[in-house]
């Protein structure tokens, strides 16, 4: 179970964050909304640990994780994996170190830059690629690789930190249609298989409803809906977007849905990494 109790997060004058409190229970897939600059961002940072609270707290398996400092921070940074908008790799590394980056917790930065890394290790970074139908790429640098490949070598490197959480902040906002369905149906699927719990900051209704057992919706820095996809009604996206957002946000859904959706690989239906060296 994650606990989020009262949150805030205040910059000078601007709330971002105000007083949100969640109960996440393990292995739920949440997808996050609202408009740009309603906290969305801002919430998964805080509960990672990159920003610290203005107010209340977030527990994690009875865990307190806003009272963690040095080793026990850096270990729950590695349990709370991130995976960002931008990708965040390291364009000069081929695709394979940039996911085994992912070891870094236990490794340390400087044997990381020096790839130090196990067979073991190895392996599991392929069979990570592997999964996500990137392991022909496996040497090749990472900037020559389009943006949704990029975002599936992010998630891999996001499982290479056997993590218990991971934090998607925005993944699909700069991908095409199929690659944003390819994203998706990637998380979706580390979700059911691992059970692990997702949490996703997302811009379209569709993809949310498509894709999540709970939305979480956010306006001004507060949660003002909670609940089920089905449950997201017309009169409930209006309180989150406004009634010009409502058709807004209809619009980039019928974009978003446009061309097909991602059909997985059948031959590697069945590979699963598993998340233990």
């Amino acid at each position: 179970m994650l606990q989020i109790q009262n949150l805030t997060k205040t910059f000078g004058a601007t709330c971002a964050v105000r007083q949100v409190s969640l109960e996440i229970p393990e292995g739920q897939m949440v997808g996050i909304i609202g408009r740009s600059g309603a906290g969305k961002s801002t919430l998964l940072r805080l509960v990672n640990r990159l920003l610290e609270p203005s107010g209340g707290s977030i527990a994690f398996q009875g865990t307190t994780v806003t009272g963690l400092k040095g080793r026990e921070l850096l270990a729950w940074r590695a349990d709370c994996a991130m995976i960002f908008q931008q990708f965040n790799l390291v364009n000069r590394l081929d695709v394979l170190t940039n996911v085994l980056v992912g070891r870094i917790n236990r490794h340390g930065p400087l044997s990381s830059l020096a790839k130090h890394f196990t067979a073991a290790e190895r392996a599991l970074a392929i069979a990570a690629l592997d999964r996500l139908d990137l392991a022909d790429q496996a040497l090749q640098r990472a900037d020559t690789l389009s943006g949704g490949q990029q975002q599936r070598v992010a998630i891999a490197r996001a499982i290479l930190q056997d993590p218990k959480v991971i934090l998607a902040d925005e993944p699909i906002a700069s991908l095409d249609p199929r690659n944003a369905s390819r994203v998706m149906e990637a998380l979706s699927a580390i979700n059911r298989e691992e059970g692990l719990t997702v949490l996703c900051n997302l811009h379209t209704l569709d993809t949310a409803r498509n894709y999540c057992d709970r939305i979480v919706g956010m306006a001004s820095g507060e949660v003002v809906f909670d609940g089920r996809p089905e449950s997201l009604t017309k009169a409930a996206v209006q309180r989150l977007y406004g009634a010009a957002g409502v058709e807004e946000e209809i619009a980039e859904s019928v974009t978003s849905t446009s061309l097909p959706a991602f059909e997985p690989d059948r031959r590697s239906a069945g590979s699963r990494v598993a998340l233990t060296a």
